[in-house]
């Protein structure tokens, strides 16, 4: 018999090639690409089936309802709730808060549904222990363990018998039945695909942490994410106390949404209304600053945008930016120089966000001209006023999406005035909106803001 040709195929994204080498040639990942196991010979007869098909509309949905965990921020990312026999993968950098949001998430579980188990591969129970103290995150069903093998971890499943268990981290578990390494692309699929098998066929809601690489993607072989159900990011800048879960994909609900935390020495505790960590109290109009609304997953925020326009003393004008896209700003510094007639080539100009906050989308680029523009002319924008917009480099104002939604924040905030672009839609009845199709119109109002808007 001939035998059959080996194979070798990447871990990462399937790429398959006849010898062995150690960067695929598809996603340039090292050491992912090994033997391929055989395809086993094919065969026509009939086998046996789980369950018999049955038409669509018989079908029950009680095993894919959601159970809110009593965390409303986490349950807002989630779609609701955890669904029984899901499986989530929920990643941060370390040190964001993941371990302190997952003992919360699991006390309170074992609180109001149930028992949960908490296994950790990086830390001892008493260190676990101490930290649910701190935080208040203790409860009679809620059972720990500290264990790297994947076999322990079977068996206290076994015994406990939860209804959520919790794996932090799924890098730091190895089964004993391979030789590679732990935190390897065979271990850490050998480990997931080994849980995600126990929670579909017990309906145990599942949670694994997963580590990730300096530029922010999920450690480990991608086929991972493909196995889970849901995807978290969980974010946030060391500086701030602000912490975001964002969800990347869900099967069971909204794949762009997003969950605030504050997150303190005393625990962490959900934002409903994160609004005003990003807003900064000025008794009088400042120059320089000027409000925005943004949309994070489907939740509008307010953010304010500051600027500072100093004379250089460089021959190269600095440049400096924080929390904002510097692409985007650098493009909007173009255009208003060029089509605005505002100098800046001799000038200094620092833009920052208040608050952490982190603003890239288009409809940034209004506030950020404005901002500048109005520290160029120590011109104050009038107080309570918003500006929404995408600037293109012929010196336009374009629409954005969800216009309505984040004026109705804007009022439901207190704000009374806001610069739009054209044929924005309706407005709530508390803004008064001006509409500013090109620079110049968005400038006329920074040089003559009475104008613009009256006292009435």
């Amino acid at each position: 018999m001939t035998k059959a040709p080996q194979v070798f195929r990447c871990a990462e994204c399937g790429w398959n090639t006849s010898k062995w080498v150690g960067r695929c040639g598809e996603c340039q990942a090292w050491g992912t690409v090994d033997e391929a196991a055989p395809a086993r010979p094919g065969t026509t007869a009939a086998g046996p089936v789980n369950q018999s098909a049955k038409p669509i509309g018989s079908v029950g949905l009680e095993a894919a309802r959601s159970r809110p965990t009593g965390v409303e921020e986490f349950d807002r990312a989630l779609g609701g709730g955890l669904v029984q026999g899901a499986v989530i993968l929920l990643a941060g950098e370390p040190g964001v808060g993941k371990s302190t949001l997952l003992l919360d998430v699991t006390a309170r579980w074992a609180i109001d549904a149930g028992r949960a188990l908490y296994v950790t591969g990086e830390e001892s129970t008493a260190q676990v222990r101490l930290r649910a103290e701190r935080t208040g995150a203790l409860a009679d069903h809620l059972y720990l363990a500290a264990e790297t093998d994947l076999a322990a971890v079977l068996t206290h499943i076994d015994e406990v018998k939860p209804s959520l268990v919790v794996l932090d981290s799924v890098q730091t578990v190895a089964s004993p039945s391979l030789d590679n390494p732990v935190g390897g692309v065979n271990q850490v699929r050998e480990v997931a695909a080994s849980l995600i098998r126990v929670a579909k066929e017990r309906g145990i809601a599942t949670i694994l942490v997963g580590h990730v690489t300096k530029d922010g993607s999920i450690a480990g072989p991608r086929v991972l994410e493909h196995l889970v159900d849901v995807v978290l990011h969980f974010e946030g800048d060391r500086n701030s106390r602000l912490r975001m879960v964002r969800t990347v994909k869900n099967r069971y609900g909204p794949a762009d949404e997003v969950g605030c935390f504050d997150l303190s020495d005393t625990g962490i505790q959900s934002l409903p209304d994160p609004t005003g960590l990003f807003l900064s109290r000025h008794a009088e109009p400042v120059p320089g600053t000027c409000i925005t609304v943004t949309v994070e997953g489907r939740r509008p925020l307010l953010g304010e945008v500051q600027a500072l326009v100093a004379p250089s003393a460089l021959n190269s004008p600095r440049r400096a930016n924080s929390g904002l896209d510097a692409a985007r700003v650098s493009m909007v510094l173009a255009v208003l120089e060029r089509r605005g007639r505002v100098q800046l080539s001799t000038r200094d100009v620092y833009t920052s966000t208040v608050g952490g906050a982190r603003l890239a989308e288009p409809a940034t680029d209004l506030a950020v001209l404005i901002a500048v523009a109005s520290a160029a002319a120590q011109q104050a924008t009038p107080m309570g006023m918003i500006a929404l917009g995408e600037v293109g480099l012929a010196g336009e104002i374009r629409r954005v999406a969800g216009m309505q939604r984040r004026l109705a924040e804007a009022e439901r905030m207190g704000f009374t005035s806001a610069l739009v672009p054209p044929d924005s839609g309706p407005v709530p009845p508390g803004i008064r909106a001006v509409e500013v199709d090109h620079v110049g119109a968005a400038l006329a109002v920074v040089a003559d803001p009475a104008s613009a808007f009256p006292i009435t």
